[in-house]
């Protein structure tokens, strides 16, 4: 019981950290590139990695965690694709609308369901797919405001959803069938996602923006949100890891939309953004599913924990009860009783 307390206030922590570093760092990103005018998401991401990357051996250095050694052919996929997914987000959103972009973003939910369900055979009930789908409408009326389509916007953004929900599900997976935590599978693949990034991001970044990094002029301010955006990031990119590996990337993408309305709200509350009665009611209806969702698998999870006492309970009835069908020899009687 004390394990199961244990873990369920890690599974707290882990959500509340992963949704304060999200907000804290979209608003710095946010004055970083609108107000500051540095719009090189994709370079500014491989120097999020490689920041992280030389936090967790420092860390390491200190004995902070233990490196427990993956085999490196899965290591180097694995962050190689996390860093494909990340460019590929990155193009759609600028080949696509922002509508269009946040739709994307939304289809991550049901491609993963999908994908958990034909790959690995996992059960999704009617109450956890209805309360997915009241959160997807809210987030839909809260974020989506323009719909525009293009070929090579819609490949795109399919090939991030792809590569989105594949990194994802193995991030859980890794953790679980190699028995690593998600702090030594960030200290692994960190640097093949830098890599990927640091040789792709420039021309990436230049392609979307018109604009060279290696020719921006950094100004002491730019530098140093620069710098706060990367030691935010060290929290996000270990937050991101630690809530898949503790709950699933389908709980993982609910968060990303509750990021996504809190957002929205500090937008409106500290920076001023535009905000109208389709945005409240999109919120609104939003927080509802994510409420029902919580709610299920909060059900869900008791439920199945009722079935394992009682199934742990009835295996010990047996052993106890094994001894009285014993002989006198110690041999153990032919019961043919029916159960």
């Amino acid at each position: 019981m004390g394990e199961m307390t244990s873990f369920q206030l890690g599974v707290v922590g882990a959500l509340f950290l992963s949704v304060a570093s999200s907000v804290s760092i979209v608003i710095c990103n946010k004055a970083l590139m609108s107000n500051l005018g540095f719009p090189f998401a994709t370079t500014l991401t491989s120097w999020h990695l490689m920041v992280t990357y030389c936090t967790l051996h420092v860390a390491l250095k200190f004995n902070f965690f233990e490196n427990k050694p993956v085999d490196m052919k899965t290591v180097m996929l694995f962050g190689i694709l996390n860093g494909v997914s990340i460019g590929f987000l990155n193009l759609s959103l600028g080949f696509n609308s922002i509508g269009f972009y946040q739709m994307t973003k939304l289809a991550i939910i049901p491609f993963t369901v999908l994908l958990e369900t034909l790959f690995l055979k996992k059960q999704f009930s009617k109450n956890i797919k209805f309360a997915l789908l009241i959160l997807l409408i809210g987030v839909g009326i809260a974020s989506i405001t323009d719909l525009q389509l293009n070929f090579v916007g819609t490949v795109l953004s399919l090939l991030a959803i792809v590569t989105t929900c594949v990194g994802q599900i193995l991030t859980n997976t890794i953790q679980k069938r190699l028995n690593i935590s998600s702090t030594q599978l960030l200290y692994q693949s960190a640097p093949f996602q830098a890599a990927i990034l640091f040789v792709t991001g420039p021309v990436v970044d230049q392609f979307l923006t018109k604009q060279s990094v290696f020719a921006y002029k950094y100004s002491p301010i730019v530098v140093g949100f620069i710098v706060l955006s990367c030691l935010i990031a060290v929290s996000v990119n270990f937050s991101t890891f630690l809530v898949i590996g503790k709950t699933s990337p389908v709980t993982y993408q609910v968060l990303g939309h509750l990021k996504t309305c809190l957002v929205l709200g500090f937008g409106y509350t500290l920076l001023h953004d535009p905000f109208t009665s389709r945005n409240i009611i999109g919120i609104l209806v939003a927080i509802i599913g994510m409420g029902l969702y919580s709610y299920f698998c909060v059900n869900e999870t008791k439920r199945k924990q009722v079935g394992d006492l009682s199934s742990t309970a009835q295996v010990k009835e047996k052993d106890t009860t094994a001894p009285l069908l014993a002989g006198k020899n110690g041999q153990v009687k032919e019961n043919n009783s029916l159960v």
